[in-house]
């Protein structure tokens, strides 16, 4: 701190201003949108897999961890090609040949969903105690309970 610093250092300058932040409840910060497009349970899993490149239904389905089934998939890359995320490809052939592939917007996503993997990666460790902790003293309360 220099000698002229008389600035009250507090969280908020330490951290800076949010990130990203509704001012009020009515008001659409996209934050719902992000919801929207990535909130259910497979469209990541769907994106990661197509950043690859282009593959078949059933190839994709084979890579999706969780056994995602037929229906489900077919939901979820119907959703992520109205969004503009996957382009959906039907080839002339007997039968029918399908591909899907992530679009440019698609492939732009990649990034973001990198970054939060990495970000969980970092902290999976703190997040790992902090539960421990939590759970310990949940038990430790509802033992309490219990004794009473």
């Amino acid at each position: 701190m220099s000698a002229g610093h008389t600035d009250v250092t507090t969280l908020k300058t330490l951290v800076g201003e949010p990130v990203i932040a509704c001012e009020t409840p009515q008001e659409e910060c996209g934050v719902r949108d992000v919801l929207d497009r990535l909130g259910d349970k497979w469209s990541v899993y769907v994106v990661v897999e197509l950043a690859g490149g282009v593959l078949r239904f059933k190839e994709l389905q084979r890579r999706i961890h969780g056994g995602i089934s037929q229906r489900m998939l077919t939901l979820t890359v119907r959703r992520l090609e109205r969004d503009g995320l996957v382009k959906r490809t039907v080839h002339p052939t007997i039968p029918p040949q399908v591909e899907y592939e992530l679009t440019e917007m698609g492939h732009s996503l990649t990034h973001l969903i990198k970054s939060l993997a990495d970000w969980s990666i970092a902290h999976r460790p703190a997040i790992a105690a902090a539960r421990q902790a939590y759970d310990g003293a949940q038990d430790g309360a509802q033992g309490a309970t219990d004794s009473r």
